[in-house]
């Protein structure tokens, strides 16, 4: 339409009009501009993380497929003297657990862990001794990413059963494994110790030293445990690509190899060991003999090597391989004679008259005894009269020897061969009535002077876990523990041997030892070298001097001299060796310790139980070996420890049927 030729516009329809409305209207500017701006700004952060931070989050995609993987080492081995292996590390496998790749559902992944528990043949919740899976998971769930073991040394054949249905057992491993093995068990477990989990107060102690606490196994006893640094050698790492479920796919790199442990060498004879540890266990069970628990020691007097060393009861360590189990630690535990406990250095003892050498020795140096011009009357009985009643014989005190008959006037060298214990009681504690002075408890100058310098009331150092000092008493240490003033009587007993001393059979040896070598106490040591993986010397051992005793050569050779009239015509005839000078000195120690109460064999009134000892050196001239015999509850020690040190000492110098066997 026109008009006056001008064209017409329609007039707009009804949407028209309404769409200009909205275009003018100020609300719909401003939410048409943040509409707008959103889009913008998302487009911004697109393009940001794309082309800005794309190679950052393309590295962190990478990292999630891709792990840092933990590559075992082999721990290093122990070996005798002559280069016998000791332990095995013998290929196994265990089963482990990542719990953050467990299902999510938490009806598929209690699925998972109950068909592996079917597996593994294991329970799934706690029956009994046995801890469940389920268990073992919710402890596992503190660490998520980390694999958990669940169970160690598995068979072949479970280990195979596992592996085939790893599809269905998502988080679930089959890892190859190494487990020690110990050929020998029990004839040196007292030795070589065992290896245990990292106990839980300890994890963080641990994992700062590059452990991992929830797999790896620490040495807990023994050599095992004393040169655990040694041993354990270094982890690797290598770079490992894996799949959602958690199963290394391929091996990336190696970022560092894993480096062996380094060997241990001790200076144990094994074939020495055998026979001792026999011989030690048929005098334990012989006619009238019934001795529940035995020790037997050899050493090298001249530089302390132990070249033997057997402690019975035992127990054997391969039950800790793969875990022991209620019942055996039960066993173990709840012997009284505690079979895990070595008795060689863990045993509070009285050594008897094995001890009367110290005593020489102090009263010799201190001049007590004047050499061979001192004799004392060894008579069999002699009497100390009560100092609150001198008068009333009925309160005085009987102290008597071995031999009720008595020795006669003896010299040191007689004292000694003899083991007269009235001697002894004179030369360590006087006799008021003959107006003699004996050693006395000087701590400068008295018995627990020469006590500590032998090495009494102290370790002796040796390379062993669970090693006591014993103790050396005084009249200070009696007051502070029992509240009573010392009495002459302490002071005759301590110079048997018997009383509050307590020693252990290794430092009893050692001290013997000094005496062979006239003078020079040496750390006893259980390690002759140690080695790398290529059998290069990485550390070599040579004897350790703790002290050089203050006694003159005269005064060794008089003891020296005393111990081999016990076996030549004294207390230890028996120890005789054919072609060899032997030097010993028998122990008879009275005792009433817990377990002699609860089997009523140490009664008020009675005669008590005694322990039998023998230590001996040989040959007197120039000595190269040592031994020292216990036996619990053996009876005297000239009767039956002397015939079991006899055979060891025989066999080291003869051998089996006359073989040259000595190390």
């Amino acid at each position: 339409m026109t008009t006056d030729g001008i064209p017409q516009q329609p007039p707009p329809s009804q949407w028209e009009a309404r769409w200009a409305t909205i275009k003018g209207s100020p609300r719909v500017i401003i939410l048409t501009a943040i509409i707008l701006g959103i889009f913008v700004i998302f487009g911004q952060r697109v393009w940001y993380l794309q082309f800005v931070q794309g190679a950052y989050y393309s590295v962190q995609a990478d990292r999630r497929r891709l792990r840092t993987e933990i590559i075992p080492t082999s721990r290093g081995i122990i070996y005798d003297r002559a280069g016998a292996p000791l332990v095995r590390n013998v290929p196994s496998f265990k089963i482990t657990i990542t719990p953050a790749y467990l299902p999510d559902d938490e009806a598929a992944a209690d699925g998972v862990l109950i068909r592996l528990a079917v597996l593994l043949d294991m329970p799934y919740t706690t029956s009994g001794d046995q801890v469940g899976l389920r268990e073992i998971m919710a402890e596992a769930w503190r660490v998520p990413y980390h694999p958990t073991e669940i169970e160690r040394g598995v068979t072949r054949e479970k280990a195979l059963l596992v592996a085939q249905e790893s599809m269905l057992l998502p988080g679930v491993s089959v890892e190859v494994d190494s487990m020690r093995e110990y050929p020998y068990g029990p004839l040196i477990s007292q030795l070589l110790g065992y290896l245990l989990p990292i106990p839980g107060e300890y994890e963080e102690e641990y994992r700062e030293q590059g452990y991992d606490p929830a797999t790896d196994r620490i040495g807990r006893a023994g050599v095992e445990a004393t040169y655990e640094d040694a041993l354990r050698g270094k982890k690797g790492e290598s770079l490992v690509e894996e799949d959602v479920m958690g199963r290394v796919i391929r091996v990336v790199s190696q970022q560092a190899a894993p480096v062996p442990g380094n060997n241990v060498h001790l200076t144990l004879d094994l074939e020495l060991q055998k026979f001792v540890e026999e011989t030690l266990r048929q005098g334990m069970t012989r006619p009238n003999v019934n001795a529940p628990r035995g020790v037997a020691v050899v050493m090298n007097p001249q530089t302390g090597e132990i070249l033997a060393l057997v402690s019975l009861p035992t127990y054997d360590n391969n039950l800790f391989t793969q875990g022991i189990s209620v019942r055996d630690w039960q066993v173990l535990s709840e012997n009284v004679h505690r079979p895990m406990l070595n008795h060689a250095i863990s045993d509070r003892l009285q050594p008897g008259s094995v001890f009367k050498v110290v005593i020489a020795a102090g009263a010799l140096q201190e001049k007590v005894l004047d050499g061979q011009r001192t004799r004392l009357n060894g008579t069999g009985t002699i009497i100390v009269p009560n100092k609150y009643y001198p008068n009333d014989p009925g309160q005085a005190q009987k102290f008597h020897c071995w031999n009720r008959a008595g020795h006669g006037w003896l010299d040191v060298v007689g004292g000694i061969a003899n083991s007269c214990n009235i001697f002894f009681y004179k030369a360590g504690g006087g006799f008021e009535e003959s107006g003699f002075e004996g050693l006395g408890m000087d701590e400068e100058s008295g018995i627990p002077h020469y006590a500590h310098l032998f090495g009494f009331g102290e370790p002796t150092g040796v390379e062993l876990t669970g090693e006591i000092g014993g103790t050396v008493p005084t009249r200070n240490w009696k007051r502070l523990t029992y509240g009573e003033s010392w009495s002459t009587g302490d002071t005759y007993n301590l110079s048997i041997g018997e009383g509050y001393l307590e020693v252990t059979p290794l430092q009893m040896l050692n001290a013997v030892n000094t005496i062979a070598n006239g003078g020079t106490l040496y750390r006893p040591s259980i390690v002759h070298h140690v080695t790398d993986s290529d059998g290069n010397i990485v550390q070599h051992f040579e004897p350790e001097i703790i002290r050089t005793l203050p006694i003159s050569p005269e005064n060794w050779s008089l003891i020296q001299q005393g111990m081999e009239g016990a076996v030549a015509y004294g207390t230890a005839p028996n120890a005789q060796i054919e072609g060899v000078r032997v030097a010993g000195k028998t122990g008879t120690a009275q005792y009433c310790d817990d377990i002699a109460r609860e089997t009523g064999i140490c009664r008020v009134g009675y005669a008590q139980p005694e322990h039998a000892w023998f230590a001996a050196f040989a040959p007197v001239e120039n000595p190269e070996v040592s031994v020292i015999v216990f036996l619990y509850n053996g009876g005297e020690g000239s009767e039956n420890a002397v015939p079991v040190a006899h055979d060891i000492l025989d066999y080291y110098f003869h051998g089996d049927e006359g073989d040259e066997t000595a190390p």
